[in-house]
């Protein structure tokens, strides 16, 4: 992979990163404290000497905690709260790597999240553990972060193979360690492949799924007597609407959210490129909603058993929805307000 960053100088030291960057080689920092982030040292890293992402542990954390003073502030606020020490750890390593992910926001962009990475270890004292507590601080530290270039980095013990797995299978990149046999590698490899065949398995089906169900429910209730008085009273049926059907994922095909959703008596809002798209090639093949309710639900119990609770996604979709909504109304009297104000100034 070709170089990310262009050094600001053509020193020797410059050039043979540079080489070394782009001989495939993804140069990443081991090491990594507050003073790092708050002198722009490790943004200064990424642009001269090509560093493409960073890696951490608890020796390093100690160590960066054991000099200077960068957290004095945030350990006292910790101790005033009266947290516990394990609280107080999370606290203070997921601030260090939610800064040090955006610094590397760019890069994970640029290459298509294949760099821009930052890791960070689970609790090593649970490594052998077998109850999934593994997997449960992984989780816990993926939300704490909430940044796509985050890696959970997890021990290779024969108990954290499964683990590895399952966090993979929930969208939770991993960052592997303490391998040492060629044995336990290859190990790990089928565990990787695993958690990203059950991951490739339900991506992209949750939509279709709750759509296919939601027109279930639109059968069910359409076909009560309640309905059917307001019917002979002259009201006109609901429509279920298929909202602003383009596929978001260029891996997708771009007509998936019409041809997959065909049914009677249904709306479906396209942009106009998904309109002539269309037009132009969507394989239609009829009714593809009738029929699939059982298929669809199995996709949400396969859902739930990775974890992925129904009740919280929709929970977020919609406040993530509403405040969306919102700063886009914001934006709209923001344009119409300073519109106002320039044919004012015209007409004065």
């Amino acid at each position: 992979m070709p170089p990310i960053a262009t050094p600001a100088s053509d020193s020797p030291a410059s050039d043979r990163l540079a080489r070394l960057s782009a001989e495939g080689v993804a140069i990443w920092l081991d090491d990594l404290n507050r003073a790092r982030l708050t002198s722009g040292n490790l943004a200064e890293l990424v642009r001269n000497r090509h560093v493409v992402g960073v890696t951490s542990n608890p020796t390093i954390f100690d160590k960066a905690l054991s000099k200077g003073s960068a957290y004095d502030e945030q350990i006292a606020d910790l101790a005033l709260r009266g947290v516990t020490v394990g609280e107080a750890s999370r606290a203070i390593t997921t601030y260090d790597i939610r800064w040090a992910c955006d610094v590397l926001r760019p890069v994970y962009d640029a290459t298509g999240g294949v760099d821009g990475r930052v890791s960070l270890e689970v609790d090593p004292r649970i490594a052998k553990d077998e109850s999934g507590k593994t997997v449960a601080e992984a989780r816990g530290l993926w939300w704490m972060v909430d940044r796509p270039n985050l890696f959970i980095k997890i021990p290779a013990t024969q108990q954290g193979l499964p683990a590895i797995t399952q966090c993979l299978s929930e969208g939770i990149s991993v960052n592997v360690t303490l391998i040492f046999g060629l044995d336990r590698y290859a190990d790990v490899i089928d565990a990787f492949m695993s958690g990203m065949e059950k991951a490739a398995a339900l991506r992209g089906t949750a939509a279709i799924a709750n759509a296919r169900l939601a027109y279930e429910l639109y059968e069910q209730k359409f076909a009560t007597s309640r309905w059917e008085a307001l019917a002979a009273a002259g009201a006109n049926r609901q429509r279920p609407l298929w909202a602003s059907t383009s596929a978001k994922d260029p891996a997708y095909d771009d007509t998936r959210y019409v041809v997959e959703l065909v049914a009677p008596g249904t709306v479906n809002t396209m942009p106009e490129a998904t309109i002539e798209a269309t037009a132009d090639h969507a394989p239609l093949r009829g009714d593809t909603v009738r029929g699939t309710y059982d298929e669809a639900r199995k996709v949400f119990a396969d859902l739930e058993a990775l974890g992925i609770a129904y009740d919280d996604v929709t929970a977020v979709l919609e406040s993530e929805g509403v405040d969306k909504f919102s700063a886009s109304w914001a934006e709209l009297l923001d344009t119409i307000d300073k519109e106002m104000a320039r044919m004012t100034g015209k007409a004065g």
